[in-house]
């Protein structure tokens, strides 16, 4: 997954960070009121907001070139 992040531009990864923190948002709010089908989903959305919060800093400091 991390390949195809690293492939959108800036735009469309911010737009991805965004709909990740949607999703994981209603994810934790379905875990705390009812059941969750896949538990570990959530980790795997925090991860990737994490990545993209990366791609996206390396955007704001110059390592990545937009």
């Amino acid at each position: 997954m991390l390949k195809k992040f690293r492939d959108l531009t800036l735009e469309d990864i911010k737009a991805k960070r965004l709909s990740l923190k949607k999703e994981y948002m209603d994810l934790r709010f379905k875990a705390v009121v009812g059941h969750v089908e896949n538990p570990l989903k959530k980790r795997e959305l925090r991860r990737d907001i994490a990545r993209l919060n990366t791609i996206v800093h390396e955007y704001e400091i110059g390592i990545r070139k937009v």
